[in-house]
């Protein structure tokens, strides 16, 4: 992620992250896919939506979820992803999507 990516301002974040949330509580539909086919997903698109939440003592994995043609994608990697560039990027405490 580089400076050119940023991030956006909390209230702005948050309003984003609620709306990708109310779209995957609508529709029930979190895909789970491996980094590798993430990235390849978010390299379809201009300027894609991301979704992170860095690792932690009790979650040793870096989480990414981004909305696509109305599904929502979810990744984990036990390393920071390198995220192409034009990405708008949410950083999140904690991402939960349902098991």
């Amino acid at each position: 992620m580089s400076g050119a990516a940023g991030g956006i301002a909390v209230s702005g974040g948050a309003a984003a992250a609620a709306a990708i949330i109310q779209a995957v509580k609508a529709s029930g539909v979190v895909v789970r896919v491996e980094p590798e086919a993430f990235l390849a997903l978010l390299r379809r698109q201009d300027k894609p939506l991301v979704v992170t939440s860095a690792a932690t003592f009790f979650q040793r994995k870096h989480q990414y979820l981004t909305p696509y043609r109305g599904l929502a994608f979810h990744t984990k990697s036990a390393e920071p992803l390198s995220l192409p560039g034009g990405c708008e990027i949410i950083r999140s405490a904690r991402i939960w999507v349902p098991g």
